[in-house]
Order: C-alpha cells, then structure tokens, then sequence
C-alpha cells in the first residue's frame, strides 16, 4: 500500500501552509492581552473559536480541531491504523480516566481526549462489559486485565500501570504490522525514551526490582533487565549508563545537574520524536507526511493550550517559553 501515498502527500503539504509558524508564535507569548492574541489568530484557522472570553473555553475548542483533523486523516489515508498510532495514546488515556471514573463513581467525562476512532460511550461500554464489537481485541485484553486486577486489589495506580505497559505494547506491535522502517524506529525510541523516564523516576524513589519490572516495558530496543540492574545502586551509575547509552548526547542537557531534570527530559523526548518526522521534507511516498501533520497539529495545540492557560494562570513569557515545543516548520 506504501505507493498509495504518493495521491496523499500532495494534500498534506497543502494543510501545512494552514500551521502557525514560530513567528506567531513568539508574538502570541509576548501578547500583552488576550484582545492582542484574539488578533493574532483571527486570521488563522482557530479564527472561528474566537468568541467574547474564549480564553475560558478555548482548550475545549483546540479538542474540537483536533477531533475534526484525525477524523479528516481517517478518511484521506489509505491505512487508517496510521492515524490511531499516533492518537493511540489518547485512547488509554481515556480508558485510564474512564476507568477511574468508574470504579470511583465521579464523572471525568470532561477530561476526555478524542482519538477520532473511539467515542466516549463506546469505552464506557466497553469498561463496564469487558466487551465491544468495535474495539480491537488488545484494548480488550487491557481492559479485561484492569477488571481481572480489581477481583484482588483496589489500588488506583495499578490502572495506570496496566495501560499504560499496554499501550507501548499495542504501538509495538502495530508498528511491525505495518512495516515501515522508519515508523518501528520512531516507535522504540518512543518506548526507550518512555521507560527511561519511568525507571528514573522509579530509581529515585527507590522502588523494588519488582514493581520497575511490572511498569517498564519489554518493547523497546534497551532490555528491560538493564534498567532492574541499577535497583539499589547509586543513581550516578544509573545517570552514566544513560550518557554512554544511544541516547547519552540527545539526554545530556537534562543530566546536567545532580539530579534528572524531568521538565527537560520530557522536552527533549517530544523534540526528538518530532524530528523523526522532518524527513517528511524529503519523501513523496508512505505515511512519513501524514505522520508530521498530525505531530505538527499536536505540538500546535499543545504550545496554545499553554499560551492560552498559562497567560490566564499569570505565568511569566518566560516560564510560557521554557514550556513550549519547538515548531519544526514543514
């Protein structure tokens, strides 16, 4: 199906020109008012989600330009899977928040995240059933496990735990299904940068080799044995395995200091999944442009939910700026 892609691509790169550029960008942060940014998006696409006080409603609506993407990227690819690997991950989030809804009885139905595959009373269903002719057999499997586990605890973070070790396995083995070299790299990067983060903090938490062993994950390229190893160990031993590691030069501002710096870490994973993507610059054919949209149209709303939260928290330009992802123009 890759040469399928060659009637999509020259679409894609139409919809690039509707991005925000990191001009717009800069200027939306230096906005002194929310009249000001009003102004600076009128003339964009979000230009319809502007009316009196949008600021207060205005991360709803980046749901709804979202939603209506991934759905317009369902109907344009010719493998839809392509588009739930990337929304896949607001999928088991809501199966996480749903499920906690449910075992707690509150409503966290404002906290769900559209996938543009899996509508909010098909996971509740499907969470309260452990059945659904419409979610794929794994989900199920995720879900059935998570009901299995409270037959015998009523821990909350065991959901956390089990979808979220799930979920890097879907993307696993999604990913090899498909068959696209550059998709199953950027797919173990992903789950190596992932459970780095994970056994960092699970280190200096001092946590057992057994609960590490139970949220790592086994699908990545770094085994999960060489991250038990430094269970009890000095965490600087830890810290030089990650600088001799793969990863050791694209981690190294983050291990600066004594410690981890997660805030940075979890920039750094962003930035370097996104420029998998920039190859896009340079290929006509397989699923690499679609990829970059979407990721592009991710980090957009991601950059203006914290433009827009962040300027109505009284946030500093500064503390708005060092939270931003970087725009790679396409």
């Amino acid at each position: 199906m890759k040469d399928l892609y060659h009637t999509v691509n020259p679409i894609i790169r139409i919809k690039e020109n509707e991005l925000l550029s990191n001009e717009t960008f800069h200027q939306l942060i230096e906005a002194e008012s929310f009249e000001k940014i009003a102004e600076i998006l009128r003339p964009t696409i979000y230009g319809k989600y502007l009316e009196q006080d949008f600021q207060f409603d205005f991360e709803k609506k980046l749901n709804q330009e979202l939603f209506a993407t991934y759905e317009e990227m369902i109907a344009l690819v010719p493998e839809p899977e392509i588009v739930w690997i990337y929304t896949m991950r607001y999928t088991f989030h809501n199966l996480k928040v749903l499920t906690k809804a449910e075992r707690m009885q509150e409503n966290y139905d404002y906290l769900f995240m559209p996938d543009g595959f899996y509508s909010i009373e098909e996971l509740k269903r499907a969470i309260q059933t452990g059945s659904s002719s419409r979610l794929p057999a794994e989900v199920l499997k995720s879900i059935r496990e998570v009901n299995d586990y409270f037959k015998e605890s009523t821990i909350l973070q065991g959901i956390d735990v089990i979808y979220d070790r799930r979920f890097l396995k879907e993307q696993r083995r999604i990913g090899e299904k498909l068959g696209y070299q550059e998709l199953l790299e950027e797919i173990c990067h992903f789950i190596d940068l992932t459970n780095i983060i994970t056994a960092s903090r699970c280190l200096l938490q001092q946590r057992s080799q057994g609960f590490m062993s139970t949220v790592l994950s086994s699908a990545g390229s770094i085994p999960r044995e060489a991250f038990l190893e430094f269970v009890n160990k000095p965490f600087e031993e830890f810290k030089t395995f990650l600088r001799w590691s793969d990863y050791g030069n694209l981690l190294a501002p983050a291990l600066e200091a004594d410690t981890i710096d997660f805030l940075k870490m979890d920039l750094i994973k962003d930035q370097h999944l996104s420029e998998f993507y920039e190859r896009s610059q340079t290929t006509a054919f397989g699923p690499l442009p679609a990829l970059a949209f979407m990721n592009q149209k991710d980090m957009e709303a991601t950059n203006l939910r914290l433009i827009i939260v962040g300027k109505r928290s009284g946030f500093t330009k500064e503390q708005i700026r060092e939270r931003m992802r970087e725009v790679n123009e396409l």
